[in-house]
């Protein structure tokens, strides 16, 4: 069983969410936007972004990618993206003989990293990209897979209910692409012109949306064509929904090529109820009553269904066939009422041969390796490098100097 801790600061964490969603709904009956369109909500503990490498050797920057929403970025840049070739250690080669290897990696440019798109929890309504817990679980992940972290700051219901999130969703993956397509635009520019590339930072290239500026870290460290989808508790819907988007376009969508998707604890229901959903419904931080609350903050009115497509991911019409989808790791905690959803749907996927375990913890409640208070526990460690070990299989290049 969870301990006395968990328990209580659950009762509490309850307490402060229902009160949220209360105000959350009556904001939106009396219209209390911003500019922006965002309802007046009570402050995340948000951190700043630091461009420079901290201590955990990490740097970050914010992104405002869309003028005419609050869609905004957050990046997540490892100092390993810094390597070219070994440090040198001691004598000429640092105690061994140069190779071939060695020599190409003097000779390669800047490092080039996977990228991981991950999407923040909060049921739709609350939560963000820049909060404390979600900035130290992005940096967690950017070190451990040795990877480019976007977090994406999508836009938050009531007053941007669905689709709004999951468009959003979309529109990243795809600037994704532009940032590849428009970086590769001006290396090609650059050789042209005998320059080598000049400075990617201040570059700029016409495309046929206008003038659009290149992001530096992205042109140089970012490799688009292994992308993976990380999305945690309502995050993972959108992230299976983005998934299913990247099937469909396929050759359109790149350079941009999903390879595999983690679904932290999915926010997956549906009208039928599951054993756990009947035996759990009074469960610990997200119970029922409070999630099906969210819910209807989310779905439109004349939409609201537990069994709409963005509730649940195995109802008919919705994207392509499963056997189509990329690689699907699956994380659930024991006392979670969403879990037999979860673990429905990766055996669904299974059926049709996609790769798709399920990593269930015991004892754990839902969000227990991304929610503030648990983020240093010995088990939310222990998924992060469950996460990295499954993940590497499909981001490490076979053969290659930066091989896992």
């Amino acid at each position: 069983m969870p301990s006395v801790a968990v328990k209580l600061y659950s009762i509490i964490f309850k307490i402060l969410l229902k009160h949220k969603l209360q105000l959350l709904h009556q904001a939106a009956i009396e219209g209390a936007t911003s500019p922006f369109g965002i309802t007046s909500r009570p402050d995340e503990s948000a951190v700043p972004a630091n461009p420079s490498f901290g201590p955990d050797g990490v740097a970050t920057k914010d992104i405002h990618v869309d003028p005419l929403t609050s869609l905004s970025l957050r990046l997540f840049l490892p100092d390993s993206s810094l390597d070219r070739a070994p440090r040198d250690n001691g004598g000429a080669y640092g105690g061994y003989l140069p190779s071939v290897a060695d020599a190409r990696r003097r000779s390669a440019g800047p490092r080039k990293l996977p990228v991981v798109l991950q999407f923040h929890g909060g049921g739709f309504v609350s939560g963000s990209n820049t909060s404390a817990a979600n900035d130290f679980f992005c940096r967690r992940v950017a070190k451990l897979l040795d990877v480019i972290v976007i977090a994406v700051g999508y836009r938050l219901a009531p007053e941007s209910r669905y689709p709004a999130a999951f468009e959003d969703g979309l529109k990243v993956l795809y600037w994704l692409g532009k940032q590849a397509n428009l970086a590769g635009c001006i290396k090609s520019m650059g050789r042209a012109k005998g320059g080598g590339g000049g400075d990617i930072s201040k570059s700029q290239i016409a495309d046929s949306l206008g003038a659009s500026s290149v992001e530096p870290w992205l042109a140089a460290h970012g490799d688009p064509s292994r992308c993976v989808l990380l999305g945690v508790s309502c995050g993972a819907n959108i992230a299976d929904f983005v998934a299913r988007k990247a099937v469909e376009a396929g050759k359109l969508a790149e350079p941009v090529k999903v390879v595999a998707q983690v679904l932290m604890y999915p926010f997956f229901t549906g009208s039928a109820p599951t054993r756990s959903e009947i035996k759990l419904a009074n469960s610990y931080f997200y119970d029922k009553a409070l999630c099906l609350l969210a819910w209807k903050l989310f779905l439109p009115e004349e939409e609201f269904s537990l069994d709409h497509p963005a509730a649940n991911p195995v109802v008919s019409g919705w994207g392509p066939p499963l056997k189509c989808m990329p690689p699907t790791l699956t994380v659930v905690a024991e006392h979670d009422w969403m879990r037999d959803r979860a673990i429905a749907y990766s055996e669904a996927l299974r059926k049709v041969n996609v790769d798709a375990p399920v990593l269930e913890y015991k004892d754990a409640v839902h969000e227990f390796a991304t929610l503030d208070m648990l983020l240093r526990t010995p088990q939310a460690l222990a998924c992060a490098d469950d996460i990295a070990i499954w993940v590497k299989k499909y981001i490490s290049i076979r053969g290659h100097e930066f091989s896992y």
